[in-house]
């Protein structure tokens, strides 16, 4: 079977760590062109050293910033002259109770998992139509079900996949495919960076990461599924199940989706003993 990546370039937001940094290893392996970008230096300087490949271009860029989004597909084409694939992968979560929120948070949320998918789409687009290539956006349950406690978060995936249903009506007769993947839960560190009612980091997990789906068997599943140019892909059973019942069971959801998340440790829908 040939090699659906090998000489493409593949443009990941994101890229530092957990799916991202699983993506761009895969990538390598299948002798893909990878340009990638993250807000860290530090961590891109990590990468750079971990991974001295010609075939890896790093760039400091934060997704929320137009002007970061443009620069970074721009230096892309500079430095690799085409551009097949895009995959919006940063994404940042939240925790915490609507009414106790800081209104920031919904705003951050917002920046970086809808603008920021926006902005690239934008800049990135032109180049993708020539190669007649593939949008990606990595989304979430969320997306197809609001959920308690994620108000921030599952706004902007509901926004992402509104937007990318609807460039993907309008590029159909294009050559460009566009898709939104659904991982479920993947061990990484979004739930440790997830914003507080602050708009602080919580620094730790609610899950016990180890039974989570790895980062690296994601990373595959989202490659097959831009490979193979689905319409959409939800990854785990619970997901699948999720959406199916809430179309029919809505209220039923409901009180399962409460049930989940008051389940949690520290969970916020649970009163704080005085």
């Amino acid at each position: 079977m040939p090699n659906p990546y090998q000489d493409r370039v593949v443009i990941i937001t994101g890229g530092t760590s957990g799916i991202g940094k699983a993506l761009m290893v895969q990538l390598l392996k299948l002798q893909a062109k990878v340009a990638l970008c993250g807000r860290d230096s530090k961590k891109i300087e990590s990468l750079r050293t971990e991974y001295p490949s010609p075939d890896l271009f790093t760039f400091q860029a934060d997704v929320a910033v137009e002007s970061d989004c443009k620069a970074f597909v721009e230096a892309t084409m500079n430095r690799f002259g085409k551009i097949d694939i895009l995959i919006n992968n940063a994404g940042i979560s939240m925790r915490a109770l609507f009414i106790e929120t800081d209104l920031n948070v919904l705003r951050q949320s917002m920046d970086v998992n809808f603008w920021g998918a926006v902005y690239m789409c934008k800049f990135a687009l032109p180049h993708i139509m020539i190669q007649k290539g593939s949008i990606a956006g990595i989304s979430s349950i969320a997306g197809y079900k609001g959920l308690p406690c994620r108000t921030g978060y599952s706004s902007s995936k509901f926004a992402l996949q509104g937007f990318l249903e609807s460039l993907r009506i309008e590029l159909l007769h294009s050559g460009v495919n566009v898709l939104w993947i659904s991982p479920g839960f993947v061990a990484s560190n979004i739930r440790n960076t997830a914003l507080n009612a602050q708009g602080k980091a919580q620094l730790e997990t609610p899950l016990d990461e180890s039974k989570l789906m790895s980062a690296e068997a994601c990373a595959e599943g989202i490659l097959d599924a831009i490979a193979n140019r689905k319409r959409s892909l939800i990854m785990t059973l619970q997901g699948k199940m999720t959406v199916w019942m809430n179309k029919f069971f809505p209220g039923m959801v409901d009180r399962k989706v409460y049930a989940h998340f008051a389940a949690e440790p520290d969970s916020p829908l649970n009163p704080k003993p005085l």
